[in-house]
């Protein structure tokens, strides 16, 4: 008799602990299809918005979005940052709201849908590396040469885009969309370690809120640009940034946050290589855009380098459990 009453107390943690990681993978389910869906949409629409005038116009929309949700939570908890608290939100909301976006905009001017995702996703090696170091998630040697050999992938990536471009408008154009590209991936990586310790105090849709009104604020001198672009362009264009501002901003980015807030940065961007493919789907159905070959083979060899890293982590894995049997 004594002995069956210590046993139906940890019933209720133990099921909590399943449903919260299977909430985990369908946040990140949901960025990696709308963060795909971005690039498809910045292509489409690129010609009739600028840079500086689609980011402040994604930013606009996207904070409009979710301060239906954040601001009752704020009235309500009075959760706000104080001092230095401020300094990692600022950060990453110039680099990652206002720089990146800038800058893949800017890429997919003179490159395609599909190599610019390719290009990008050279980012989860970058957090991972990151993450190694500032984060303390570990940093073997399975990490270095997954990392090496997808920066081969991003070299070839690089190559085949260059080589594509000398048939049409010269290489320079290529050659800075790709140096643009990295650039936005160097950004986001570095965002999401700065990002990773806000959401230990603060819930994943404020904290993106936060970033998204830094970044808004920052490109506020692109206003009388967006404002002309807006009169001047389609109405399916337009509809095609309040799209961008919704999905792949408002509600992709607090997903992505969401996920981040219950998995280890290093662990949690590898799952982002999903998103080349998915644009390359997505814009050959689209917008009949297919990357060249050698972009192609660049981002196999990219997988490859990500495949080499999560064997790194299962290994370790198996030697945790192993240990705590």
């Amino acid at each position: 008799m004594p002995s069956t009453s210590p046993v139906s107390t940890p019933a209720p943690a133990q099921t909590a602990a399943p449903q919260v990681k299977a909430l985990g993978v369908v946040a990140m389910a949901v960025t990696v299809v709308l963060w795909a869906s971005a690039f498809v949409g910045i292509r489409a629409i690129g010609p009739h918005f600028s840079p500086g005038s689609l980011t402040l116009g994604r930013l606009v929309i996207a904070a409009v979005v979710l301060s239906l949700l954040v601001l009752p939570q704020l009235l309500k908890s009075r959760l706000l940052p104080k001092g230095r608290e401020w300094w990692p939100i600022l950060a990453y909301g110039v680099m990652w709201f206002g720089g990146y976006n800038v800058a893949l905009n800017a890429a997919e001017h003179v490159l395609d849908a599909g190599t610019s995702a390719l290009l990008i996703n050279v980012n989860p090696i970058l957090v991972a590396i990151m993450a190694g170091l500032f984060l303390k998630e570990g940093f073997p040697r399975w990490l270095i040469i997954g990392s090496l050999v997808a920066f081969a992938g991003v070299a070839l990536i690089a190559f085949g885009s260059s080589q594509a471009s000398t048939q049409g408008e010269g290489t320079t154009a290529d050659v800075a969309g790709v140096l643009l590209c990295l650039l936005a991936a160097v950004l986001a990586a570095v965002s999401v370690i700065i990002q990773k310790p806000v959401l230990r105090k603060f819930p994943a849709a404020q904290a993106t809120w936060f970033g998204i009104l830094v970044g808004a604020l920052c490109c506020l001198p692109f206003t009388g640009q967006l404002i002309g672009e807006v009169q001047a362009a389609p109405l399916q264009a337009t509809w095609g940034l309040v799209y961008l501002g919704i999905f792949p901003t408002a509600i992709a980015f607090t997903t992505w946050a969401y996920a981040l807030s219950l998995v280890d940065a290093g662990k949690l961007a590898a799952t982002t290589y999903l998103v080349p493919g998915t644009t390359i789907l997505i814009s050959w159905l689209l917008l009949g855009e297919v990357p060249a070959v050698l972009g192609l083979v660049g981002g196999l060899v990219c997988l490859v380098g990500v495949g080499l890293t999560r064997r790194r982590s299962r290994n370790a894995g198996r030697a945790r459990d192993a240990g705590s049997r």
